[in-house]
């Protein structure tokens, strides 16, 4: 294998990406991102690495969820604390199953660039390049928005930075404290609807309650006023990454440093191809998507490229197969994983294999399918005695209507009310937090037959 350099991706094929038109202007982006100071620091990464081996171990659980592709448009510090809240919610209660830490991980802070079907798009006629993200091009039908555009990687930086900044005071000052985000879950639950949850959300009541009885309260045990809240986003636009990527005086590696972890899209993971390539050479976590075409020699040979010490916590593979498929893909990799003896944390993105088209023309995601795959990744791992250790969701805290279902009943006939993504649908926060409820019953069920197992 040739030597890595931070720009040795530039020799390989690349997809999914731009050609920019001005590429002057592109060099000029490239220097001025390289000496912007980084968004995220190596010791949080290697921080993270090491919660995810234990996630790997089933000595922790991810949860991982955000934004299809952020706005530059409706960028807003309400909406990112409204986000921030629900998974704080979706955490506790997730928590309360698994009866283990939960791993907050963000798809924000960079989640800017979207790889599409096909480079063009057609209305009416008319053919135009395919919006790619915002830190590309723009939503806009119109030949002038269409054109990529190197500026748009400075104002990505910012809204990164502005947003990271948010997230760190929301985090340490106060806002996350376990009262009160518990408290917004009960408010959840006081609906008819939601009524069935109830019942775990006393539980939790019961422990909190219990805990501060015993002298453990917010004023005096500071883990309970704050936590730890890590981002990601697919490595897509190559140029961005190289800018931000740094070497790390304290380990000597370099540092992808635009993410605390970075991922590899199923349309990206070729393993001669720069979005590995590039990937390979930094020491953040890596996250690589694992859909239907994935066959075992290349995932062995990404295993080996992406994680070639077999380090803990390096490389999940995030499963993405679609509501009824998982136990025709999913065993095949996971003996592939075992004959390699490679350690991976497994998650599941129940997201993008159930995309459907509505009878109303609104592409959207029905909450059952959802759900549906999230248990079928866990009845293989039961089966199989690997261990899931994480779910991954498109969603957002706002209150949109872009996947059908869920306790308040999103109909197709209600799409059109706040269908707001610029890309793929989103959960609510409702959806996000029922979902939350009923993967924390599948986390208590595993743990209640593994306990069994071993006492028999």
């Amino acid at each position: 294998m040739t030597e890595w350099t931070k720009s040795s991706w530039r020799a390989k094929e690349r997809i999914q990406m731009p050609d920019y038109p001005d590429q002057d202007a592109l060099a000029r982006v490239e220097a001025q991102l390289s000496r912007y100071p980084l968004l995220v620091f190596a010791g949080e990464a290697r921080r993270l690495k090491k919660h995810l081996g234990a996630a790997g171990r089933g000595e922790a659980f991810l949860l991982q969820g955000g934004d299809c592709a952020e706005s530059f448009e409706q960028f807003s510090s309400d909406l990112i604390r409204d986000t921030f809240k629900v998974m704080l919610q979706m955490a506790i209660v997730l928590t309360h199953g698994a009866k283990v830490p939960v791993i907050k991980l963000g798809r924000m802070a960079g989640q800017f660039a979207k790889p599409r079907s096909a480079n063009m798009e057609s209305i009416n006629g008319v053919e135009l390049p395919s919006y790619r993200g915002d830190i590309i091009n723009e939503l806009d039908f119109t030949p002038e928005a269409r054109i990529p555009d190197p500026e748009k990687m400075l104002r990505a930086y910012t809204q990164a930075a502005a947003t990271l900044n948010l997230i760190r005071a929301f985090s340490t000052g106060g806002y996350a404290d376990v009262h009160q985000v518990h408290g917004w879950t009960l408010g959840f639950t006081d609906g008819e609807k939601a009524a069935k949850y109830r019942e775990i959300a006393n539980r939790i009541s019961d422990t909190l309650d219990f805990m501060a009885a015993a002298g453990v309260t917010s004023e005096t045990a500071h883990t309970l006023q704050s936590v730890e809240f890590y981002t990601s986003h697919e490595s897509l636009l190559l140029e961005y990454e190289e800018a931000l990527t740094r070497l790390d005086s304290t380990s000597g590696q370099w540092l992808a440093g635009s993410g605390h972890m970075i991922w590899i899209g199923d349309r990206t993971r070729q393993p001669d191809g720069a979005h590995v390539e590039f990937a390979r050479g930094v020491q953040n976590p890596i996250g690589l998507k694992c859909g239907p075409t994935m066959e075992p020699d290349d995932l062995k040979r990404l295993m080996a490229t992406l994680n070639p010490e077999n380090e803990e916590g390096r490389l999940t593979l995030i499963a993405r197969f679609g509501a009824g498929s998982v136990g025709d893909h999913l065993p095949r990799l996971i003996k592939t994983v075992r004959e390699e003896g490679a350690n991976v944390v497994w998650t599941c993105d129940a997201m993008h294999g159930n995309t459907i088209k509505s009878s109303t023309g609104y592409k959207t995601r029905p909450f059952d399918s959802v759900l549906r795959e999230v248990r079928e990744f866990f009845g293989v791992h039961a089966a199989e005695g690997t261990i899931p250790a994480g779910v991954h969701f498109e969603m957002t805290g706002a209150d949109v209507t872009e996947c059908t279902g869920g306790v308040r009943a999103v109909s197709e006939e209600d799409l059109s009310d706040r269908y707001h993504t610029a890309c793929d649908p989103r959960l609510n926060a409702s959806q996000s937090l029922e979902l939350a409820f009923l993967v924390a019953e599948e986390l208590s069920a595993r743990r209640e037959n593994v306990a069994a197992k071993a006492a028999s």
